[in-house]
């Protein structure tokens, strides 16, 4: 199967940590053939932004037209956006081709601070809210959009849901710039048969490493969306996406540093129904010697457990775990899925038996087991950021 079309509108940063190349970085991870349309070519890198450059809308278009033409299109992201004029044309584009997912993330202000929309332009995106599948927009992008206030979360429902009545595009606010140690992002939609509130909450993760969180999260929504996962389910998906990259990021630069888009290896299904292999559990007689047979063989240890439970990772991102239990005797093969609650009824009505039922496990991954003909343990899990980046995780890992 051809993979899914993304199409990005968006601007180009020089720096790699945002914009177009954090988009096409994105969506190749996700397994997606990334299409872009060039709003403005910036010169910044991670202490800001130098100098903007808007690309004329006719070449925009041009670029839109020419890829939809020839290739086609599953899903669009589009960001940064050049100019008033740009957001019209697109919208009005957009607006021939109903049903298609469309990602708006308004971008108004860079990480940095540097202002990226005037105000002619950022009037101009209610049209490109009214063709938006979903919006995306910060809490002071929430606040421009809305025109009203947002001192506390009552104001920044009634601001959101006004959004929603007023422009019909389902809202995505994101929660970064509140304070706490707790990140809340809620999606606030008004279609039928659907929740009207939705939250994820997470905790927030320290570092620099925060530029580019705003055009990652968007793309990989538009990504999610086009292998049909439902908005909720990619807004899931693509937020466990970010938070992995930021995680894995290196120190780059001196300001807010670029993700680790890129070192999200094995960490997101990309399928509902086919597992991934990408963990194995092994008994150990005694941990010490394995932890040293296994560090010999170059892999990285992340997770020690008392003298019972060693958690390594290898450079490709799977990872091995050793265990000193009595009841361990074989190996257990763990294979992640898109969906543990959609997987293991479908496999039930292939005449499959289950060992134990899908279950919330302590350690923050969701699993259920089954045993092959030869009697070796397979189990069916989802674990996200659990897999990698628990919080028990080796500090200097």
């Amino acid at each position: 199967m051809n993979p899914p079309r993304i199409l990005i509108v968006a601007g180009s940063d020089s720096g790699g940590g945002a914009g177009i190349q954090a988009d096409i970085k994105t969506a190749t991870m996700l397994g997606c053939h990334a299409m872009t349309a060039i709003t403005a070519i910036t010169a910044q890198n991670t202490l800001g932004v130098d100098a903007v450059h808007p690309i004329p809308t006719d070449m925009v278009m041009a670029q839109v037209d020419c890829v939809i033409r020839d290739i086609g299109v599953d899903a669009v992201k589009i960001g940064m956006i050049g100019s008033a004029r740009t957001a019209a044309a697109l919208a009005e584009r957009l607006a021939e081709m109903p049903g298609l997912p469309i990602v708006f993330d308004p971008v108004m202000i860079a990480t940095s601070g540097a202002t990226l929309a005037d105000d002619a332009t950022i009037a101009a995106f209610a049209r490109l809210m009214r063709v938006a599948t979903v919006t995306t927009p910060n809490l002071p992008e929430l606040k421009a959009l809305s025109g009203m206030s947002i001192l506390d979360k009552a104001a920044q429902r009634s601001a959101a849901r006004s959004l929603v009545q007023r422009r019909g595009s389902a809202l995505l606010v994101k929660g970064g710039h509140a304070k706490g140690r707790q990140v809340t992002d809620r999606l606030f939609q008004q279609s039928e048969g659907t929740a009207p509130e939705i939250e994820w909450t997470g905790s927030r993760l320290d570092g620099e490493a925060t530029h580019g969180t705003g055009c990652t999260l968007s793309t990989a929504i538009a990504c999610e969306l086009a292998k049909d996962w439902t908005l909720p389910e990619a807004i899931g998906r693509a937020r466990r996406f970010v938070r992995i990259a930021m995680q894995d990021a290196a120190d780059l630069g001196q300001g807010h540093g670029p993700m680790a888009q890129q070192a999200v290896r094995l960490d997101l299904n990309q399928s509902r129904w086919s597992p991934m292999l990408n963990h194995v559990t092994v008994p150990a007689n005694g941990l010490g010697e394995s932890e040293h047979f296994y560090r010999l063989l170059g892999l990285r240890q992340i997770v020690r457990s008392e003298d019972r439970y060693a958690r390594f990772e290898t450079e490709g991102g799977a990872t091995l775990s050793i265990e000193v239990e009595q009841r361990l005797a074989a190996p257990v093969i763990y294979l992640e899925c898109g969906d543990l609650d959609v997987t293991v009824p479908y496999l039930k009505a292939q005449g499959l038996s289950f060992t134990q039922e899908p279950t919330d496990e302590k350690w923050g991954w969701r699993e259920a087991r089954l045993v092959d003909p030869a009697g070796n343990t397979v189990c069916l899990y989802q674990a996200g950021e659990m897999r990698r980046f628990p919080p028990w995780r080796i500090a200097d890992a």
